[in-house]
Order: structure tokens, then C-alpha cells, then sequence
């Protein structure tokens, strides 16, 4: 039969376009599957009852997912851009109360991990400072088999549903017809799939926060995002969210300083983690469980499998149970980073799935990725992803097949071998399933507790700190102003009036529009015949107004380890200045550098030698925390008639970095913006000042100095 000619209504030259039969256009048209099946409900995948599990039977999810996880080859479809190290993770004190996940019982024993992080939308050759989520998967190489904690550094998500993951990951790919932007959510598809997808909104707020724009992989927290289970040896069921709490504190880059080492330095999280782990300041986080009784599964305002909500901690706050610690670089990145293979179905005894749908449909994807990416369903025989345990069963054969089994035996029953490998019973470790009372409808739906889509979103806004705040409404008027469809951007400010009226309005304001009210009811959440007024949002309180946990200005702020500090210095500079703040400052951690307007040697003011670490040509502020101007008048004077080196000053001031000066140091800093302003995190003229500095730079920013004076 003769494929149909479709052509498109808007083609400049229909003749032309008739030529191509397989050219279609689905203006107009009712979405069908890959068969041309009618589909009633894109939107909810097919559950035992509206918060029960997926099922396996969804073929309209599992056609979707399938073709999805096959788009790419070979590089991932999402999380392509990532860094990896190999580490050990120790529990503090048995948690067999909760759980018999032999990895959690005895505090001498060091597990095996390998962790990657990642961005999520940029391929494998895009910048690593995009303004993302990033991926913080841990792989687990435990005596019971390897656990997989895959999760973000981020604790919601866009989406409720697995079968929304695709329509979410093509509208913030580059855009099909002319493939830009690359690594960047600054454009309409993504905001237009965001405008009718209101439960996206609590993520929107920590993408457009300064959490989407790490300082450093190492400064990140990380999130299983979804609510697990704890089982234990009594088969005790307790609702787990886990956490990773980095020890060197939260702290971001600003937005200006993202885009240029982007430019300078695309490598820049990359070459921070490896050149920290090989100067041996191993990066260390903390495990946290945030742990709720089965019994209160119903007692929040929130639904606790719903993925776009948390916990906050000041309701139930997290139990810090363990750490992790990143001590070795891969030895090859190809084999090691690029070939890890991560599922958060990887699971060992004592911890287990709730029928969050968003995970149910991770459960399929993952091991279809895999099988795309990696070429075979041995993957898991690829030494990055092998157990320490020996793998005993009955699967055989397939592309690249490593393992050798001997016998006649590859089938269970059997007698020709024994019997063997025999069924584990529990009190050998067997896995099973918790057992969870199922008595539900068949349906397509969403159960009406996951519609609260703006409760949270407003929690995590009002609790940022000003500055951060600040932030998120520029984020906004960068990202919407890039858009070319102007309904789009009053679509996305009248939801962001559903989150804080003063919000919508200061955005409102920086793109030059009105604050517009929102469309309601949304009828792209739900199927095509449902009603929407059954599922028309409604607030809920949350039991606190603001949560401190959830603002970065709320961290640790009391250590400089593994700091970047420049030190600005010509020929004559004064030689003990350089080397006594120098010396502080290694000291405490820090890593310092001497920038000069060239490179090889500069002489003190006493003739020596001093090595140059970077010229100005190869150096940029933004590749640093902090600068240091020591003092001595000819270097001084050098740097005064530096344009670069007042650059970096000025740049530096800018974004809100620690400046100190010694001596006549202090001159180069009047020849710059900062002259002889006021101004906290500028340190001169101090009898202890090393001491100050380090003070300062350990505070991270000093961001009053993005306010506008009245």
C-alpha cells in the first residue's frame, strides 16, 4: 500500500514538499502511537489505583519511553556532560532499626563507590558551568550486590509522571529545526512546555536559583529525589528521602560569572574535582535519611510520592547516618565515566520502591537506555559496573559476553546441574519485595493530592535570602527574555503569579510586560476526557513560612579549603607580603596562584626570583574565589598601568568576591572601581591581615554589593 502524501499547510511550495511522502505535519491532528492507535491520555501513565504502581501492560508508556531511550547513540540522551571519581562510604552507627541494608550495619566497614555527576541537557562536549540540574548518581559496590542511588542536586523534579519525561527532555534540547541552543533552557520550547505544565513550578525556582550554577561539584548537595522505603529484618517498612551534605558547604557562581568561564575554562567543575582529588582534599559529603513511619504516610499537607515536593527538614529533619569520601581519579575516562551504567532498580535488601509513578517509569527506562547506549544486555560485565560479588544465574550469551560458565545447566528447575544456583532465602540475603496491599481501579489518572503545584514553590522562594532572591528574578527575565513568542512569557509570568505576586511583578517589570492572570483551569495535565475542574489546584499550607535548610546563605561558612586565591604581583613586589599571605593561606587549605603581566619569573623588590603561576593573558577572575595585591611600589605601579590587572580587580568587586590589599597594594586598588569605597570583603590596612582575609574568604561572597545605592 502507497504511503499517504501529507503536505504540510504552511509549505512555501507544496509541489516541492510532495515529493517527500514521509514529510508530515501534525497541525491539526489527534496524537497516535507509533501504530496509529488514538491516544486518549498523554499525560498519566496506567496505575492499580490513581497512587498505586505502573503497570507493566502500559504499552502506550513503555512504546513512548522505549523510542525515547533509543534517540541517541552513543552518547546518553540526558546527563551526557559528566565527571566521575572513585571513593568509600562509611556508615556512622548501625541503622538496623530501620533497615537491613548490610552497607548500613557496621561502621568499620568502607563500601566501594563510584560517583558521577552531571549536567542534564548539554551533549558530552558542552560547557560544564550551563545553568542545569545536576545529576549526583552513586553506585554502591556492596557485599550484597551494587545499589544505586541515582538522584540531582536538586530534591524535586519537573514532572509527576514518567510519561512526561520525554515531552520535558525535547523541549529543553536544542530546538529540532535548527539545533541551538546548546546546554541552555533560554529558549521557547522549554518555556512553552513549562507555561502549560504548572506542576513543574517549585523546580522552575531552584533552576532559576543559585543552585543551578554550582562553584564546585564538591560544593553541591545531592537528592534521591523520590521517597524510598527502609525495610527491616522484621519487614518493618519506613518512607526514606535521602540526602548528600557536602562538608565544604553550598556555594554557588553568579550568572555574569557563569557565562565567562564558560568561556575561559568550559572545563571548569571537571578540572576543580580531579585537581582536588590528586592534591589528596578528597571531597567528603555526609548520607541523610529523612525517615517517616508508614503509619504517617497521609499526616503532610504533600503527598509524600509525589516527586516535585520535599520534606522540609524542619518538619522532619535529616539524620546524618554516614559519609562519603572521593579519593581516586578514574584511570580511564572512556571505560570508567562514559561506561558506568547507573538504575535506580539496582537495589540491594533492606531498602525498596514506593509508587512514586515518576520512579516506577525509571524502573523500565534506565535498563532500555543501557541496552541502547552500551550495546548488549552485558553491560553490567563492563568492569566500572561489575558487583564484587560473582554473578550466578542463568543468563546467557549476547553481544560481548565476558563471563564463562561452565556446566550444561542455563535453565531453573534443573537437575542436570544440581539445581543450581539455588533460590536465596531471606536469611541468606534473597531479596523480596515489600509487601503493600493493592485493591484499585485500573486507571489513567493522578490522584488529586499531587495538585498542589504553588505551596512549595512559594516555601523555597520566600525562604531565599535577598540576594538570592535577587537572583532568581534575574534568571527569569535572562531566560524569558530570550523567548521570540511573546504569549509564552505572559503565560510563565501569570504562574509565576500563583508563587509570589511581588515575584511576577519584578519580572513583569524587567521584560516590560503586565502581570496577567493565569489560564485556569490547564486542561494539558489530564487526559482528554477529563474534567478539569475535578483537578483545579489547591493551595495547601505547608506548616512553616520559610525553611531555613533551603537557603544556600544559611551554609557552612567556616573554612577555605581548596579555595582558588590570586595573587596580582609584577617585578618589585614586595617579596614578604607575597610570601607571608601566601604561606596563611596554604595553610588553611587554600590554593594559590601568582598572576603576572607575564609569565616565568618576576623579581621582588630585592632582586629574587618569584615563579609565575599564569600570565593575565591566561588568567581570569572568574577562575578564582578571592585576589591578593602584596605590597611594593614598582609592582604597584606595574599594575596600575595593567589594564588586565585592573580587569580583574574590577570583575572580581563585581561579583562580590574577598579583595585585600598590603602595603602599596592599596594604590592599585584606588586606580580601580573599588577605590577607597566602604566595603565589606575589602580588607586593607589591617595589622592581622591574614587573618581578616581568610575571614572573608570563607564567607564566599559579600552580596550587598549588587544593590543599587538609593
Amino acid at each position: 500500500m502507497a504511503k499517504k502524501r501529507t503536505i504540510p499547510k504552511n509549505a512555501p511550495d507544496k509541489k516541492l514538499a510532495d515529493l517527500n511522502p514521509d514529510r508530515t505535519d501534525s497541525t491539526g491532528e489527534l496524537m497516535t502511537t507509533d501504530q496509529g492507535l488514538k491516544i486518549n491520555d498523554d499525560n498519566n501513565s496506567l496505575k492499580a489505583g490513581e497512587r498505586g504502581a505502573t503497570l507493566l501492560e502500559d504499552f502506550i508508556l513503555r512504546e513512548k519511553i522505549t523510542h525515547f531511550d533509543h534517540e541517541r547513540i552513543p552518547e546518553r540522551i540526558v546527563h551526557a556532560r559528566g565527571s566521575a571519581a572513585h571513593g568509600f562510604f562509611q556508615v556512622y552507627k548501625s541503622m538496623e532499626k530501620y533497615t537491613k541494608a548490610g552497607f548500613l550495619q557496621d561502621p568499620s566497614v568502607k563500601t566501594p563507590v563510584f560517583v558521577r555527576f552531571s549536567t542534564v541537557a548539554g551533549s558530552r562536549g558542552s560547557t560544564d558551568l550551563a545553568r542545569d540540574v545536576r545529576g549526583f548518581a552513586v553506585k554502591f559496590y556492596t557485599e550484597e550486590g551494587n545499589y544505586d542511588l541515582v538522584g540531582n542536586n536538586m530534591p524535586v523534579f519537573f514532572i509527576q509522571d514518567a510519561m512526561k519525561f520525554p515531552d520535558l527532555i525535547h523541549a529543553v534540547k536544542p530546538e529540532p529545526d535548527h539545533e541551538m541552543p546548546q546546554a541552555a533552557s533560554a529558549h521557547d520550547t522549554f518555556w512553552d512546555f513549562i507555561s502549560l505544565t504548572p506542576e513543574s513550578m517549585h523546580m522552575i525556582m531552584w533552576a532559576m536559583s543559585d543552585r543551578a550554577i554550582p562553584r564546585s561539584l564538591r560544593m553541591m548537595e545531592g537528592f534521591g529525589v523520590h521517597t524510598f522505603r527502609f525495610i527491616n529484618a522484621k519487614g518493618k517498612s519506613h518512607f526514606v528521602k535521602f540526602h548528600w551534605k557536602p562538608l565544604l558547604g553550598m556555594h554557588s557562581v553568579v550568572w555574569d560569572e557563569a557565562q565567562k568561564i564558560s568561556g575561559k575554562d568550559s572545563d571548569f567543575h571537571r578540572r576543580d574535582l580531579w585537581e582536588a582529588i590528586e592534591a589528596g582534599a578528597f571531597p567528603e559529603w555526609e548520607f541523610g535519611v529523612q525517615i517517616v513511619p508508614e503509619e504517617d504516610e497521609h499526616k503532610y499537607p504533600f503527598d509524600l510520592l509525589d516527586p516535585t515536593k520535599i520534606i522540609p527538614e524542619e518538619i522532619v529533619p535529616v539524620m546524618r547516618i554516614g559519609k562519603m569520601t572521593l579519593n581516586r581519579n578514574p584511570d580511564n575516562f572512556f571505560a570508567e565515566t562514559e561506561q558506568v551504567a547507573f538504575h535506580p532498580g539496582h537495589l540491594v535488601p533492606g531498602i525498596d520502591f514506593t509508587n512514586d509513578p515518576l520512579l516506577q517509569g525509571r524502573l523500565f527506562s534506565y535498563t532500555d537506555t543501557q541496552l541502547s547506549r552500551l550495546g548488549s544486555p552485558n553491560f553490567h560485565e563492563i568492569p566500572i559496573n561489575r558487583s564484587i560479588n560473582t554473578v550466578h544465574n542463568n543468563q546467557r550469551d549476547g553481544h560481548m559476553r565476558q563471563q564463562i560458565n561452565v556446566g550444561k545447566s542455563s535453565y531453573h528447575p534443573n537437575t542436570t546441574g544440581g539445581g543450581c544456583p539455588f533460590q536465596a532465602k531471606m536469611a541468606e540475603g534473597g531479596f523480596t519485595s515489600h509487601e503493600e496491599r493493592i485493591d484499585a481501579r485500573k486507571v489513567r489518572g493522578r490522584s488529586k493530592s499531587f495538585m498542589d503545584f504553588f505551596s512549595q514553590a512559594t516555601l523555597f522562594y520566600n525562604s531565599q535570602s535577598e540576594a538570592e532572591q535577587n537572583h532568581i528574578v534575574d534568571a527569569l527575565c535572562f531566560e524569558l527574555g530570550k523567548l521570540e513568542t511573546p504569549a509564552i512569557r505572559e503565560r510563565m509570568v501569570g504562574l509565576l503569579a500563583k508563587v509570589s505576586t511581588s515575584l511576577a511583578q519584578r519580572v513583569a517589570d524587567g521584560l516590560g510586560i503586565k502581570v496577567t492572570k493565569p489560564q485556569e483551569p490547564l486542561n494539558h495535565n489530564f487526559g482528554a476526557d477529563a474534567n478539569p475542574k475535578d483537578f483545579q489546584n489547591k493551595p495547601a499550607q505547608q506548616g512553616i513560612d520559610k525553611s531555613p535548610a533551603l537557603s544556600m546563605a544559611n551554609t557552612r561558612k567556616d573554612t577555605i579549603s581548596t579555595r582558588q586565591i590570586a595573587i596580582l604581583a609584577a617585578d618589585g613586589v614586595d617579596g614578604a607580603s607575597l610570601s607571608k599571605m601566601k604561606a596563611a593561606l596554604e595553610a588553611e587549605g587554600a590554593k594559590t596562584k601568582v598572576i603576572a603581566p607575564h609569565g616565568g619569573m618576576i623579581k621582588n623588590a630585592k632582586g629574587a626570583d618569584i615563579k609565575v603561576d599564569m600570565s593575565f593573558l591566561t588568567a581570569a577572575s572568574v577562575l578564582f574565589d578571592a585576589v591578593f595585591i602584596p605590597g611594593g611600589e614598582r609592582s604597584a605601579a606595574a599594575l596600575i598601568n595593567e589594564p588586565d590587572a585592573i580587569h580583574f580587580i574590577n570583575e572580581s568587586y563585581k561579583h562580590c568576591k574577598a579583595i585585600a590589599a598590603d602595603g602599596q597594594g592599596s594604590d592599585v586598588l584606588k586606580a580601580s572601581f573599588v577605590g577607597s569605597k566602604k566595603s565589606d570583603g575589602v580588607i586593607t590596612g589591617e595589622k592581622a591581615l591574614e587573618k581578616a582575609f581568610i575571614k572573608a574568604i570563607a564567607q564566599h561572597r559579600f552580596w550587598d554589593r549588587e544593590k543599587v545605592p538609593a
